[in-house]
């Protein structure tokens, strides 16, 4: 006889990059889903304040200062765990949108490095956690841009093929096990800080990618699609949503009012 899934009330959900945007956003919609919510990040305050949010609001959750892009920091902090119900690969981001011709390598580097490396770090390290479990989800939160080029984004969109790859690779290799691979390809997102960390902080820039756009995609709308797909029957896998604002037909499509 089958044994029945556990509940969501007795299980973990870790997302990583969960200090601000749709990491925090979708720390909250798990949390509210009844999940066990084990928030990773390197800015510790953001997390712990999140973190103590939602307690008071009668939730479960803990902040785990991590970068996941150390793997010796990455492989202790599996070893708190028995086993992890979902993982949320959301850490990552963009640097610059120079031409290849005069990109910097060093930004080249760090997004690989986050939005790769990272996801595969943790991956690999909670992977036999989430097999124990009898019923894992791993989300990849990649992006539209590793799914179509544009001028400009060489870099990030580098990135993201190969986070997108990553994630329909292991779908191929684990099939059979009781874990999903869910990869959710976000569009054009307004948060408080994805384009202004790409232009180095400039708020003329960073601004001047939303301008006109009527309604970009929230963090909360994200996060609500991951938390939607994460709660699907078991046998029901989700191996791709894209999402974008009505706003945007594709990477280089985008209708803005004057």
């Amino acid at each position: 006889m089958a044994t029945a899934a556990p509940s969501a009330a007795a299980r973990i959900a870790v997302v990583t990059g969960a200090s601000s945007g749709i990491g925090a956003a979708t720390a909250r919609r798990l949390a509210e889903a009844g999940y066990r919510v084990v928030l990773t990040a390197r800015r510790k305050d953001r997390i712990e304040a999140l973190a103590e949010q939602l307690t008071a609001a009668g939730h479960s959750a803990t902040a785990y200062p991590l970068d996941v892009t150390d793997r010796a920091a990455v492989d202790e902090f599996a070893t708190a765990f028995r086993t992890v119900g979902v993982l949320v690969n959301n850490a990552g981001g963009a640097l610059g949108a120079d031409p290849v011709a005069t990109g910097d390598p060093e930004q080249w580097r760090t997004m690989y490095e986050t939005n790769v490396l990272g996801t595969l770090n943790v991956t690999q390290a909670l992977l036999p956690k989430l097999d124990a479990s009898g019923d894992g989800t791993v989300v990849v939160v990649s992006s539209t841009a590793g799914h179509a080029t544009y001028e400009g984004g060489a870099g990030y969109v580098a990135a993201k093929h190969a986070e997108h790859v990553l994630a329909e690779t292991l779908r191929l290799e684990i099939v059979g096990r009781p874990v999903r691979v869910i990869e959710i390809a976000p569009g054009m997102v307004r948060t408080e800080e994805f384009a202004l960390t790409r232009f180095g902080g400039d708020e003329e820039k960073a601004a001047k990618v939303y301008q006109g756009v009527a309604e970009p995609l929230t963090a909360d709308d994200v996060a609500d699609t991951i938390t939607w797909a994460v709660t699907r029957p078991s046998h029901v896998n989700v191996d791709l949503l894209v999402v974008r604002p009505r706003a945007q037909a594709s990477n280089t499509k985008v209708h803005r009012e004057s």
